[in-house]
Parts: C-alpha cells; sequence; structure tokens
C-alpha cells in the first residue's frame, strides 16, 4: 500500500536531547552523582521520536493463507489498512476477512501469533551493547505457552508422565526411534525461537514417558532404564546426555542406532524449519524371531491342512505353520507369546494345524502376512 512507508530515519526526541545536553554540563563540572541520575534517566528515553508524522513503516509476510502485516505507526492508521485490505479482497478478490481472526496487537505489550511462534518486539533498557540499546525495537520469536502444555499433554496423564501402552509390544528400537523422532520434530520447528529452552519441560515429559515405557515392557523400574540407555553424545555445543540404543546387523554393517534427545536447546538463527511431523513407517510384514534358531529349509515346506477341514460359513484366523515350526519352538521356546523379526515369510497361509505325526503343541505362535489381515488371536 502506498504511503504507508516513508522518511528515511525518526526525529530526534526532543526530551533525549535536552537530558543528553544536561549530562554533558553535569560531566563538566563534575557532578558524579548527578551524572549518574541524568544517565538513569537518558536510558530511560528512546533516542528518536516514537510520534514523529514523518517516519512510518509497513512490512508484509505470507505463508499460504497466513498473513502478518507489521507497521510502525498509530493505531488509527492501522485500522485504516484494516479496513482498505478487507475492501480489496471482497471487491476485486470476492472474499471476506475474517473479522474474529484479524487482529491489531500492539507488538510490545503482547504477542501476536504466526506460524505457531509469538511475535513481539523487545524491549529492554538495562541490555548495554557496544554502548547502545540494541535490543529495543527487535523482533522477537518466541514459544507459546499453550503450545508446551499441548505437547506435554499426550505424554501424560492426571498432570505425570505416562508409558504408552500402545507401543509397548514394539522393539526397543522402535520406541526409542519414534520418541525421538517426535521430540526432533517439536524441537527442530521451534530453534528459531529465542526462549527455546523452555521445551526442556518438554524433554524431562517425554524422557520419563518413555523411560515408563521401557519399565513396563520389561517390568523393570524408571531408574534401570535409565542406566541401561543413557548415553553421552557429541554436539556443537559439547557433550550432551540422551537415551540410546543400538542393533548389531552383523559383520561388514553399520549398526542401528535409535536416540532420544541430545539437542541442545538454544537459539539457532539459521534453523531450517521442517514443517510436518515426522512419524515412523509402519512395515507391511511381521517376521519370524531368530531366536528359534531357523534355517532357510525350514521355511520350504508350509504344512497346509485340507480346506475341506474348514467348516462353512466359518471365518477362520490363518497363520503360517511350517513343518518345522512346531518341533523348533519346542527345542527353544521363548518367554513372549508374539513378536517380530527380520526373515521374511513366503506367502502361504493357512489355519493352525498340529503336525500329522505326533501331538506336541507349539509354544509359540508366529502371526505372518500382510498387517491388513493380521488377526489378534
Amino acid at each position: 500500500m502506498l504511503g504507508y512507508t516513508r522518511g528515511v530515519l525518526r526525529n530526534s526526541n526532543p526530551e533525549y536531547s535536552r537530558v543528553r545536553s544536561a549530562l554533558h554540563r553535569a560531566r563538566k563540572r563534575g557532578d558524579h552523582a548527578a551524572v549518574r541520575a541524568l544517565r538513569k534517566q537518558q536510558r530511560s528515553l528512546p533516542t528518536g521520536d516514537p510520534c514523529d508524522p514523518g517516519y512510518r513503516r509497513l512490512r508484509y509476510v505470507r505463508y499460504a493463507d497466513d498473513i502478518l502485516l507489521g507497521f510502525a505507526g498509530p493505531k488509527d492508521e492501522a485500522e485504516e489498512i484494516k479496513r482498505r485490505l478487507a475492501q480489496f479482497l471482497q471487491e476485486d478478490l470476492k472474499l471476506e476477512l475474517s473479522e474474529t481472526k484479524t487482529l491489531i496487537t500492539h507488538a510490545r505489550t503482547s504477542a501476536a501469533r504466526f506460524l505457531g511462534y509469538e511475535i513481539t518486539t523487545q524491549h529492554a533498557n538495562q541490555i548495554i551493547t557496544d554502548g547502545r540499546r540494541k535490543a529495543n525495537g527487535s523482533i522477537r520469536l518466541r514459544v507459546p505457552g499453550d503450545v508446551i502444555k499441548a505437547k506435554c499433554a499426550r505424554y501424560m496423564s492426571r498432570g505425570k508422565p505416562e508409558r504408552r501402552p500402545e507401543l509397548l509390544n514394539d522393539e526397543d528400537h522402535s520406541i526409542i526411534s519414534r520418541y525421538g523422532a517426535e521430540y526432533r520434530g517439536i524441537v527442530q520447528y521451534y530453534l528459531l525461537a529465542g526462549d527455546v529452552h523452555r521445551l526442556d519441560r518438554l524433554h524431562w515429559v517425554m524422557v520419563t514417558s518413555l523411560l515408563k515405557t521401557l519399565a513396563a515392557k520389561y517390568d523393570s523400574s524408571v531408574s534401570k532404564m535409565a542406566r541401561k540407555y543413557g548415553a553421552t553424545i557429541e554436539t556443537p555445543h559439547g557433550p550432551r546426555r540422551a537415551i540410546q540404543v543400538s542393533v548389531d546387523r552383523g559383520e561388514g554393517r553399520k549398526p542401528l542406532v535409535a536416540t532420544f534427545g541430545g539437542i541442545p536447546l538454544r537459539r539457532q538463527k539459521n534453523a531450517i524449519l521442517r514443517d510436518r511431523e515426522s512419524v515412523p513407517a509402519t512395515p507391511r510384514r511381521t517376521e519370524l524371531v531368530p531366536e528359534l534358531g531357523w534355517s532357510g529349509a525350514d521355511l520350504q515346506h508350509p504344512e497346509v491342512p485340507s480346506v475341506r477341514t474348514r467348516k462353512p460359513g466359518r471365518q477362520r484366523r490363518e497363520l503360517q505353520v511350517f513343518g518345522c515350526s512346531h518341533a523348533a519352538l519346542a527345542r527353544k521356546p521363548v518367554a513372549r507369546p508374539y513378536e517380530r523379526t527380520s526373515h521374511v515369510v513366503p506367502q502361504h497361509r493357512t489355519t493352525l494345524s498340529q503336525p500329522s505325526g505326533g501331538s506336541v503343541i507349539p509354544e509359540r505362535l508366529v502371526i505372518v502376512g500382510d498387517h491388513r489381515d493380521r488377526q489378534m488371536l
């Protein structure tokens, strides 16, 4: 909008100029008490005239359908800009401006919300840099308090961090990786904020929830899980404590490492924001456990009973049963009833049956096939 940006510099503030002249005279005559009082008064006054009619600034930023206008000037002119903007949207673009969402906010006494941040202008007369109050008038980004509270609520119950039962059947690597991705997505988005250190509350809630989840999985305690998975990692700001697990994949292959935490909660001026939440991919197939000691030959001949043994009109839950499965399960029993591992099973579906030559009851069943077809027994 033309006419709303004018002037090069603000005119000098007459009151500031008067105090500066009095300070110069007090120094000249050696009155130290007056110098201290006048210097304190001088630092409470702006150098430029805030009511200068010849100085205006209007800045505009847009992301998708979110718009933010920054205006240096009186409120009545800000109301005029809002009215002209609504008129332009209605007459030229046939759009309506929401009165409830379009707000005029004083950036020094309150904050404007834009893209999840609180935007304000700083004012700190006591902060002196190179003999000047450089913080005054500069834009500051903040983490909203309600965002921190909402993010923490997902991992809490009755005001305390709580475990996540839906993750108890996952592997340790998957649990820590999931927590790490969720925490990393939130922290990296707010690294531009000057008070990103306030996310330490979220870190405490999430790490406590993570340790409680692992403790519930192994029927252990939080302190034992912290000692087991605690690690120190190197960061650009020095070593940091984190929760970490490593999965060995054999010779010649790098281990899989999942990490939670270890991100310094410090502002990064050049941080790149990734506006999406990291969601770990869900595998399409379940797998057999390597602890059973099955070889490739064991997976060649699945036992498929006759289809005529099924009752018509009745839905059956289907499992893969291999020729060696009953013997292998009886040879090496495992405590947990179900588990996923790293050997893909051929696509033969059949109902659960006993081996024809004996009456050995398996101590463990392994679900196979697509997740869409898997059912709980």
